[in-house]
């Protein structure tokens, strides 16, 4: 065997030398998401269908109940109008997110349809915009070791846990956005999270 075999055969060895141990290394994964990515995910995807829903109503139809329809065999007496459904929703989301948060609804109310001082839809459609906002720093703030923490209510009881604060907020609003979609489509308007399906 020449020197130049020999020195082409120990490079080839050394090669597949390297070659295995690249293979014998643990691939990188990708990294897991966090927590708080994930819920806040869910939040945006609630924000996005919530917000552009009550952006759909026009103004002369914000304070839109079905009861005014008299539709044989329904039952709508009571129910809330299209602008308190929206109120509601972003004062709850104050007091289930601010609960894991600290911040507080910069309009004070004990009624469960929100402060009734927000009159238009500009002024009700930025409370809960600002609402959303909350939301987002509460999602962001959980982590795996916080989750199960809990968090005392407005009311200066305990008992939520700041996880549970953040997915009811989710699923509370999405139940009404139920609600809206149908007030919205009494009225011949097609929700905007529905139209790109037409």
């Amino acid at each position: 065997m020449n020197l130049r075999t020999l020195c082409l055969c120990v490079m080839l060895l050394f090669s597949a030398a390297a070659l295995a141990q690249d293979a014998a290394k643990p691939s990188a994964s990708p990294a897991l998401p966090t927590l708080a990515a994930e819920i806040d995910g869910q939040l945006s995807t609630l924000e996005r269908e919530f917000v552009s829903a009550a952006e759909a109503m026009p103004d002369d139809k914000f304070n839109f109940a079905p009861g005014g329809l008299n539709i044989a065999g329904s039952e709508y007496k009571g129910v809330k109008t299209f602008a308190e459904e929206v109120r509601h929703v972003a004062a709850s989301n104050y007091v289930l997110w601010g609960s894991v948060t600290g911040d507080k609804s910069p309009i004070e109310s004990t009624d469960t349809n929100g402060p009734a001082s927000l009159k238009t839809k500009t002024e009700i459609i930025q409370y809960l915009k600002d609402s959303f906002a909350i939301g987002h720093k509460a999602a962001q703030s959980l982590t795996t070791e916080n989750a199960l923490v809990q968090v005392t209510r407005p009311s200066g009881k305990k008992g939520w846990t700041r996880i549970y604060a953040v997915t009811f907020g989710i699923s509370h609003a999405f139940d009404h956005y139920g609600q809206m979609v149908e007030y919205l489509r009494m009225n011949g308007i097609v929700p905007p999270a529905s139209r790109a399906n037409q």
